[in-house]
């Protein structure tokens, strides 16, 4: 049965830390199995230490990579890293469903990111033909990667909390050479794991304010459904 005319639901996933390609993996097989009436989700989650070459990537920006794996992979972009303290938020979003355009997608995002920022006081906006959230002194302290099939968004963002920043050292960050990049803990005058889940609850808010959802609940685990042979009922 269709929702009522006005009402928009999501559903949010925490997910914990998950390794970058089974996760990857989870959100294709949600993607290519998901029917009109599935829900759009949310997953919350951190990765291990990894680089993500996106479609538009070149190997002359993976500087030093040491031993943090590169994985190829399908969203739009250059280069960036994932590791613990950073919250990635993957949208699966149904485009069509909404007549939702990619562009709007990637304006509601970083709205949201530059949301979240202003209630803690800090000053930050995106940055023309440079997708993400810059801080008022130009460093960089949210990145976006969108992949969109059979007229559904996947990927998302990646916002920097509290991760050790080395890493983003070791690459041109976003095919940037010198880009600086930086971390909400060094902007806010406390931070503890709970003004980690207060900043995760602001996002999740915001992008659901920004995209118009009117209801959302939130669940562990990924879905039946993104996994290979399972099941879409939970």
């Amino acid at each position: 049965m269709k929702a009522p005319i006005g009402v928009r639901k999501l559903q949010v996933r925490s997910l914990g830390r998950i390794d970058y390609a089974t996760c990857w993996e989870a959100m294709r097989c949600y993607t290519d199995a998901r029917g009109p009436e599935w829900p759009d989700e949310i997953w919350l989650l951190e990765h291990p230490p990894t680089y993500t070459q996106g479609q538009a990537g070149r190997a002359e920006h993976l500087l030093n990579p040491g031993d943090i794996p590169v994985i190829q992979v399908d969203r739009g972009g250059q280069v960036t890293y994932h590791g613990p303290g950073q919250l990635v938020a993957y949208l699966l979003v149904d485009l069509r469903r909404w007549g939702l355009g990619v562009r709007a997608l990637v304006d509601a995002i970083e709205q949201s990111i530059v949301a979240v920022l202003r209630e803690l006081g800090i000053a930050a906006g995106p940055r023309p033909g440079a997708p993400g959230v810059y801080l008022a002194d130009g460093a960089k302290i949210a990145a976006l990667g969108l992949r969109v099939r059979r007229g559904c968004s996947f990927h998302g963002l990646a916002f920097n909390l509290d991760l050790d920043l080395e890493p983003f050292a070791r690459i041109n960050p976003c095919g940037y050479a010198g880009l600086r990049v930086a971390r909400l803990c060094d902007h806010v005058g406390r931070w503890d794991e709970g003004e980690r889940r207060r900043v995760e609850g602001a996002l999740v808010r915001q992008l659901a304010t920004h995209l118009g959802y009117t209801e959302w609940r939130v669940r562990q685990g990924l879905p039946g459904a993104a996994r290979p042979g399972g099941l879409a009922g939970d």
